[in-house]
């Protein structure tokens, strides 16, 4: 008599395949996508736990109501200057030169308005031309002369802030007229009947909810119809509800004070107007050819200087809205103003996923990346933390995000 100790065994079902392993394959799945989406997703997980923690160590000061519109309103222009630095970072190039031009740019709204009473609607236009032709000389040295960015933009930095100091006399010009000063600190008005919430903040909330569970329904399909890599099905939809929640908590934290601010909106068109041209323009997949790979992109045709060149022509009309905001936001132009901004904006594009050697980065990254540095500014004052440690948890969380490329980029070739 004989034992067949060569029975099979049954093989244990696939993740997902059977009752006792759904929850298990999931968790795979799910952790799977986030592997491969490290980059993208990373920051994005970086800022909930930020604003959880700090919520809890501030007592639930963090998300009231005011607090929310108070740092909308004084991150919005390194969110803005963050936009641009992301382009300009993405094609290879550092501008050092934004803060200085900022300055200046008030400078010069405060001496048109204040001193020559020019109306603000033609102060702002003439303040977006003059940043406009501040941009388009740094990007003519840079891209046709061949001098190295750092070089140019740090002379700019040198000659901006030399240029402040020169028209205010060395002292603070203001106050600004009414509607300027709606740019910095203005909400939208109030439409339609008594509900004890802004109805206008809650239907602009409403429509951004629906636009963007479309867009990423459509890039899904999108990518599945090119055969690339999608989240799963399970971990899609959670993405999507963990989206819906926090637009919904935003839009209701802004409706039940005094509304989205004025700047919040520019904010919004920014956001998608860039994030459109950098996903689906011919211009935006030019800025990534010449920062990942220059000759090859020569061989292809692209005219990388012209793409330089109006990158930091870009750079400059947004330097120059950021001064506006900064000067409205003050409600006067000081030669102070403007300070470290440059280093706020690079920052939040390397927190927010842009790469030390170009060609990689996102808009959306760079607002990511600056709402980090916003929430811990922010967080660290309501704990009443020194300006000096602050500086040193900046520093360290400016590190540890490069340091996090430098690995992703080590493990991804290995």
């Amino acid at each position: 008599m004989s034992t067949d100790v060569t029975a099979k065994t049954p093989a244990p079902a696939p993740p997902g395949k059977s009752g006792s392993a759904t929850g298990e394959g999931l968790l795979q799945l799910m952790f799977g996508g986030l592997r491969r989406n490290m980059r993208k997703y990373g920051m994005l997980i970086a800022l909930a736990l930020l604003v959880i923690l700090f919520q809890v160590w501030t007592g639930g000061d963090l998300l009231l109501p005011r607090n929310v519109s108070n740092l909308v309103l004084q991150n919005s222009y390194i969110l803005i200057l963050a936009i641009g630095m992301m382009l300009v970072i993405i094609a290879g190039h550092i501008d050092l030169s934004v803060g200085s031009l900022t300055a200046f740019v008030g400078a010069t709204a405060a001496v048109l308005t204040v001193e020559h009473h020019v109306a603000w609607p033609v102060a702002l236009v003439l303040c977006l031309v003059l940043g406009a032709v501040a941009g388009a000389v740094q990007g003519y040295l840079i891209a046709y002369f061949g001098i190295p960015s750092f070089i140019v933009t740090l002379a700019g930095m040198l000659l901006f802030r030399g240029l402040t100091e020169i028209f205010l006399e060395g002292q603070t010009l203001g106050p600004f007229p009414d509607g300027l000063q709606k740019l910095g600190n203005g909400f939208l008005p109030e439409v339609g009947p008594d509900t004890n919430y802004h109805n206008l903040t809650l239907l602009l909330g409403f429509v951004l909810l629906a636009s963007v569970v479309y867009q990423e329904v459509r890039d899904r399909k999108r990518q599945q119809e090119f055969l690339l890599d999608v989240l799963p099905r399970n971990a899609f939809l959670l993405k999507l509800v963990a989206i819906a929640a926090a637009v919904l908590a935003v839009t209701m934290l802004l409706a039940s004070y005094q509304g989205a601010p004025i700047i919040l909106i520019v904010l919004g068109v920014l956001v998608v107007g860039y994030g459109y041209v950098m996903r689906n323009a011919i211009f935006g997949r030019h800025i990534y050819a010449i920062g990942g790979n220059l000759p090859a992109a020569k061989l292809s045709g692209v005219k990388d200087k012209k793409v330089t060149f109006l990158v930091f022509l870009n750079m400059g009309v947004l330097a120059a809205l950021a001064g506006m905001v900064v000067a409205a936001r003050l409600n006067a132009a000081s030669p102070k103003a403007g300070l470290n901004f440059e280093l706020e904006a690079i920052a939040s594009s390397f927190i927010g996923g842009a790469s030390m050697s170009g060609g990689v980065g996102t808009v959306l990254g760079a607002i990511i990346g600056g709402l980090v540095l916003g929430v811990l500014n922010n967080g660290m004052n309501l704990l009443s933390v020194g300006t000096d440690w602050q500086q040193v948890i900046k520093g360290l969380a400016l590190l540890l995000a490069v340091g996090f490329d430098v690995w992703n980029k080590r493990k991804v070739g290995s």
